[in-house]
């Protein structure tokens, strides 16, 4: 059984102690310093000169500084850069400043599980991941509730990780929903797994092959629209409320009874072994390899699969589409109590 961790279960004083460094001002890292500062935190914001978002953090009240200078003045670094872009802010900016008794924190296991980034000895390494897009984990703390988060510890050289790690999320409002304990390992290898094998990569490949399947047969592309991308919300939306089964008891018996018999002819027994392959290329490395190597190499194949994906006809139809609708979607509409990051 998880182990789970509510408010009663962390010291929020612990963070409040700490000067934190929050190395980025995207999406997590915006949601990250306000939550902090709003628990009573003392936060900068850590940018590369010349960034873009130096402005806005200044306009939102924080200071801001070099990653360097930020790194040497925190107690608690929190990277939340982009994955492929970790590597080199660490090496290059904070690795020399992690004096032993400092925290090097993560919201994503990727450097530190497939090895990019080794911190040095006598720097607690930890993790703390809210399962939401950062909008949503900023919301729910003005709305006094919380994202879940998951935790989990590489490194305790202090002897105070955990206490660390759940002293965050307090502070974030993770221990208001709940925060479940995890390794970087099973953080990294489950979440890269969701994401290609059901949330990204197995759900766009499923809609466009629906909605190839149905224009190819004659159906007006408008409809095929309809049917296998706009009513996925809604599905997703019950199944998030109350699972599978919920799902199923609020569709009509028709969609019930063809989930029943024809699922397992769309998504039979070959996809979970290709699922199974998925994994292995995760859990041995040569995804993150090629990943990496790729933006190295100035991600020619991602810029490549990027356009591909772009020239979809799906895209275009729901485009025009969606202009059309007498009611404007909002962001919110799809980020409203969402569990995905």
């Amino acid at each position: 059984m998880a182990e789970i961790f509510y408010d009663a279960d962390a010291d929020l004083s612990i963070i409040q102690g700490k000067k934190v460094a929050i190395v980025g001002y995207g999406s997590q890292g915006h949601a990250h310093a306000q939550n902090l500062r709003d628990s009573g935190v003392e936060v900068v914001i850590a940018l590369k000169d010349g960034s873009k978002s130096a402005a806005k953090a200044q306009d939102e009240g924080f200071g801001v500084k070099s990653v360097a200078d930020a790194a040497e003045w925190a107690d608690l670094i929190m990277i939340l850069a982009p994955d492929q872009h970790q590597r080199s802010i660490f090496a290059d900016s904070i690795k020399d400043k992690l004096t032993a008794g400092k925290t090097l924190a993560f919201a994503h296991g990727f450097n530190i599980r497939f090895g990019y980034i080794d911190a040095p000895e006598g720097v607690d390494v930890v993790l703390i991941a809210p399962k939401a897009p950062g909008h949503t984990v900023r919301r729910e703390f003005v709305a006094g509730r919380g994202i879940p988060d998951i935790i989990a510890v590489e490194r305790d050289a202090s002897g105070n990780a955990w206490a660390t790690a759940l002293s965050y999320a307090k502070a974030i409002g993770g221990t208001r929903a709940g925060v479940i304990k995890t390794t970087f390992t099973e953080e990294t290898e489950t979440d890269l797994f969701g994401e290609q094998a059901v949330l990204c990569g197995g759900v766009s490949q499923l809609v466009q092959y629906g909605f190839e399947t149905l224009t190819e047969a004659g159906y007006q592309p408008q409809i095929a629209y309809f049917e296998v991308l706009h009513e996925l919300k809604l599905i997703v939306d019950l199944m998030w409320e109350g699972g599978i089964a919920k799902q199923r008891w609020s569709v009509s018996d028709t969609a019930e009874y063809g989930d029943y018999v024809s699922g397992p002819r769309v998504i039979d027994p070959r996809v979970k072994e290709n699922m199974q392959a998925v994994l292995a290329d995760i859990q041995n490395g040569a995804f993150a390899k090629r990943f990496i190597d790729d933006q190295d190499n100035g991600a020619v194949e991602f810029q490549e699969l990027r356009e591909k994906a772009a020239s979809h006809p799906i895209e275009s139809v729901g485009k025009e589409l969606r202009s059309l609708f007498a009611w404007k979607q909002q962001d919110s509409d799809y980020t409203e109590g969402s569990a995905a990051r």
